[in-house]
């Protein structure tokens, strides 16, 4: 009766024994398991590496409203290197923002949550959108939280955000003149629950407590307001990370409010903001596409492309953004989907044909290939719009080096249809990818613990040591500094095949070693400027010098819900080779090597890495 459970110890222990020999790790690589202490865990959300070698590590109320409701936020600082950890104060929640690392080397955070979604059934007050219209050219009017509408029957709706009405403009002169009413739009809740606070035609509606020419010229006016489901928020508040200090430093607001947005660094520095939910639940319409300017710390209007959410797009070598059709899930399926190039000075926007399976874009993973001269972005994976069952195991990749880029067919993912697969840039110039789930954000107990590297010179993936932790939706994973691989997050709809439990946020961080850390010495890395400019030659100390095959710069991850845009590999070209060291040249196209921090890498011929030594990139 015993010889089952006996069989299964005995099976568990020999696998144990078999992924812990020398010859096992040299061919797939090894996992570790980290569990944080309690104080320590976080919901990890959005991940980020610093310049300083530690992760940022963005939990905000990581997808739980009770911490939403208690204004509970929560940022860990993790130190790969020495195993520490240490909180860090958060100023609002960052769940389900953008990030992304400026030249400086901080990271600027923008949009995350201002209200949770709540379903048709869970709907209990009235609530929709009020635009506040100001027809009075004086001067901008803002309205606090709080600030209580009334309809033509008496009923009464408060704001949820403090709102700014620009004032009036004047066109003409005279008889001439013609006043515009400026205006700004503001969600609003009924004061109390019911369906007699269900209004389902355009209205007219009176600032409570303003009386003479404020009360004729300020006032709301609202289409509907239901009991219909509601969808999250964003807020428009953006802070920079500084890792001198570690912590969040408040800088101008965007113009409008996002969740889920995706935010890519340029080659001039500057940043370019693109999609999210606004403060209302509805998606961008791609007319309000923003530029932050590191320099003023400041927004500007950005060029018109409509995208669904946390789209993939990423930067080319010709200064144009290539979308690739990864995202995230907000928006029509019938709209924004299609991969293309989009020209920031024209806001042109030519479309890139050939990407199979093209319905099933959504939590698909996409990777700017090693070298990034080579220019190739690749698609992993993907599933249906929505809660959709259906994913896929495409990839596809896309020559944009090419007069006219077009996707070919890559090989199909080993472990068949998967969504929510993280792809992670390694030094020796492969792509490990790890985890996801078949279905719908695991559900059927569908996550596939399984792994495979992408080899870009043979077009092919190899098997990789399988990970005993599941990830699937809000994981994410990224290169630390001494050539491991972290993995972090998930966040199963359901504990269980039968789906009866719900599922709890996956607190663990995983460490992949890949093979060639046990390949025998590595290269080091010994003096080496702080800095080199574009175009420049880079002296490197290093002991072995004529052990250096290759070198390259990579650019940091600042990786969430599987979007990560920022990482891309640099080759370095070997210039030169002295007694104690080598001579690189790097790149003098700012949009293929975009200015910031970026781990130094040198390898042998066998792809083992060194440690990375971090160096800034300067125009």
């Amino acid at each position: 009766m015993n010889a089952p459970a006996v069989l299964g110890f005995a099976s568990q222990q020999y696998h144990h024994y078999v992924i812990n020999r020398p010859e096992y790790k040299a061919q797939y690589g090894h996992w570790q398991t980290l569990s944080l202490p309690t104080e320590f865990r976080v919901n990890a959300v959005h991940a980020t590496v610093l310049r300083t070698g530690k992760v940022l590590i963005v939990a905000g109320s990581g997808n739980d409203e009770k911490q939403f409701n208690a204004g509970t936020f929560k940022s860990l600082l993790w130190d790969p290197a020495r195993n520490t950890y240490k909180l860090v104060p958060t100023p609002a929640d960052m769940f389900c923002g953008g990030h992304t690392s400026l030249p400086d080397g901080r990271v600027l955070v923008a949009g995350g949550t201002q209200r949770y979604e709540k379903l048709a059934g869970a709907v209990k007050k009235a609530a929709g959108i009020m635009r506040v219209r100001n027809e009075s050219p004086e001067r901008d009017r803002t309205f606090p939280k709080g600030t209580v509408f009334v309809s033509p029957n008496g009923h009464e709706y408060a704001s949820t955000a403090a709102v700014t009405v620009p004032a009036a403009t004047k066109a003409g002169s005279g008889k001439q003149t013609v006043v515009t009413a400026g205006e700004q739009h503001v969600y609003v809740e009924a004061v109390g629950p019911g369906q007699d606070f269900v209004s389902d035609s355009p209205a007219q509606y009176r600032i409570k407590g303003l009386s003479g020419t404020d009360a004729h010229n300020l006032y709301g006016q609202s289409e509907k307001l239901t009991l219909d489901k509601q969808e999250y928020q964003g807020i428009r508040s953006a802070f920079e990370f500084n890792p001198d200090t570690e912590l969040y430093e408040p800088v101008t607001d965007m113009a409008h409010a996002r969740w889920y947005p995706t935010l890519t660094g340029l080659g001039d520095g500057r940043v370019v903001t693109v999609s999210g939910l606004d403060d209302t639940g509805e998606i961008l319409s791609g007319n309000d596409n923003e530029i932050y300017d590191p320099r003023t710390k400041s927004w500007s209007k950005g060029p018109d492309h409509y995208f669904p959410t946390y789209p993939a797009v990423f930067l080319t070598a010709s200064g144009k953004l290539f979308y690739s059709g990864s995202n995230g899930g907000y928006g029509p399926g019938d709209k924004g989907r299609e991969p293309g190039v989009w020209d920031l000075s024209s806001g042109a926007f030519q479309p890139v044909p050939g990407l199979r399976d093209p319905g099933l874009t959504e939590t698909s993973s996409s990777v700017l290939l090693p070298p990034a001269q080579a220019q190739k972005v690749m698609v992993l994976g993907g599933g249906g719009v929505g809660e959709s069952p259906l994913s896929t195991a495409r990839t596809d990749i896309a020559d944009l080096s090419s007069a006219a880029p077009a996707f070919t067919p890559g090989p199909d993912l080993p472990a068949g249809g998967t969504r929510y697969l993280n792809s992670v840039i390694l030094p020796d110039d492969t792509v490990f990818t790890t985890g996801g789930s078949s279905g719908y954000r695991g559900r059927g107990d569908s996550d596939l613990l399984k792994a495979q590297v992408y080899h870009p010179d043979t077009n092919g993936f190899t098997t990789a040591a399988e990970p005993t932790v599941g990830r699937n939706y809000h994981s994410e994973a990224l290169l630390l500094p001494d050539g491991r691989v972290a993995v972090l997050g998930s966040n199963p709809l359901f504990a269980d095949k039968a789906e009866t439990q719900p599922g709890g946020f996956e607190q663990r961080i995983e460490i992949y070693t890949p093979p060639y850390l046990y390949h025998g010495d590595r290269p080091e890395v010994g003096a080496v400027p702080q800095a080199a400019r574009l175009g420049g030659t880079l002296a490197v100390g290093t002991a072995r010098p004529e052990a250096v095959a290759t070198a390259k710069l990579i650019r940091p991850s600042s990786v969430t819900h599987v979007t990560d845009v920022e990482q891309r590999s640099v080759a370095l070209d070997v210039a030169g080779r002295t007694a104690d060291g080598v001579s690189l040249t790097l790149p003098a196209n700012p949009n293929l090597l975009p200015p910031g921090w970026y781990m130094l890498f040198l390898t042998d011929a066998a792809g083992t890495p060194s440690v990375a030594r971090w160096i800034q990139i300067t125009a």
